[in-house]
């Protein structure tokens, strides 16, 4: 059986759909690539950011429930996201560019042998920066070529995804056992698993903690995370192998922009596994416009006009807007 290749997506909540397209978009300097609808509640924007491309394993995307609550970070969560960059001396970049913006940061550290940066969002939503500099393992993706942030310095795909556990053995065993990912290395409370090829696109960093509260969902939190696999015959071998297990889980679950299986193997924690297509340029939006629209599924199309009238607009377009590239002086 094929392993998991990797990290697919990380979809969070946010208390702001504009807000979070400000942040990602003129300061992260991601790429929205589709401007969509929660398909399970139409009400709920789904905003998808990613590399230029849009390519699998560079993406995260938020959803805005109304009325939520804000999260409570603690035990038993996915807890942070990581993101990619080419090299220490572009830590050194979103250091200066975070200060430029008032960004809440850690400064530079090491993990695993690899400097990161650790900040937060407007929410209080967490992630890390990883330095690819000393990173072996799967390929990261294309810095959006038109955005704000200069190229070499740019975020370019998905890292580490941490979890907080207060059961290490079990998260160990689903890790493990179920998913097949194998333990690398431990640093204190903090336990590297890696997936496929390994590196910064292929790891879960799971903290084991004991004694903070138990974590709560909510805005500034994350929903889940997704695992990569080429197609839907790998998807269905992974859906079997769940049930060899007694893995509760969705089965199949078409996303338009690829197939999903969800399964709850440990607490609260939602995983699902994703395939690598098709993919955000289709037969509504090309590369030169992704994102600029609300983009709907098929199964939606019919009831564009209804869902045009729950949907509060957001003015996403950037194909006519020019992006200076923006360096900080020390």
């Amino acid at each position: 059986m094929k392993e998991l290749q990797g990290i697919h997506h990380v979809t969070a909540i946010t208390s702001s759909a504009e807000k979070i397209y400000e942040f990602f978009t003129y300061i992260l300097g991601l790429r929205l690539v589709k401007k969509t609808i929660n398909q399970d509640d139409i009400n709920t924007y789904h905003l998808f950011f990613a590399d230029d491309l849009g390519s699998a394993g560079t993406d995260i995307t938020f959803f805005d429930f109304r009325g939520i609550d804000k999260a409570l970070h603690g035990t038993n969560e996915i807890n942070r996201t990581g993101f990619r960059v080419k090299d220490d001396k572009s830590l050194d970049y979103w250091v200066k560019r975070f200060k430029h913006y008032n960004v809440k940061n850690d400064g530079i550290k090491e993990m695993f042998g690899k400097k990161v940066l650790f900040f937060e969002d407007f929410d209080g939503g967490l992630y890390t920066i990883f330095s690819d500099q000393n990173n072996l393992g799967i390929k990261s993706g294309t810095p959006w070529k038109k955005g704000p942030v200069p190229d070499e310095f740019a975020i370019t795909g998905l890292g580490p995804i941490f979890l907080n556990v207060s059961r290490l053995k079990g998260m160990d065993t689903m890790l493990t056992e179920v998913l097949l990912m194998r333990k690398i290395q431990t640093e204190g409370k903090y336990h590297l698993y890696e997936m496929g090829t390994g590196g910064n696109g292929a790891s879960v960093i799971v903290k084991e903690d004991t004694t903070s509260v138990q974590g709560y969902q909510g805005y500034g939190g994350i929903h889940h995370v997704a695992f990569r696999v080429n197609d839907l015959k790998e998807l269905e071998e992974w859906r079997i192998r769940l049930e060899k297990f007694g893995a509760p889980n969705s089965g199949y679950v078409d996303r338009f922009y690829f197939g999903s299986l969800y399964t709850r193997l440990y607490l609260n924690i939602l995983f699902e596994i994703a395939t690598d297509g098709p993919g955000f340029i289709d037969d509504e939006e090309s590369y030169e416009i992704l994102g600029e629209k609300l983009a709907l599924p098929p199964k939606f199309r019919n009831d564009r006009e209804y869902v045009e009238k729950i949907v509060r607009p957001i003015d996403t377009v950037r194909s006519t807007k020019e992006f200076k590239k923006e360096y900080f002086n020390d």
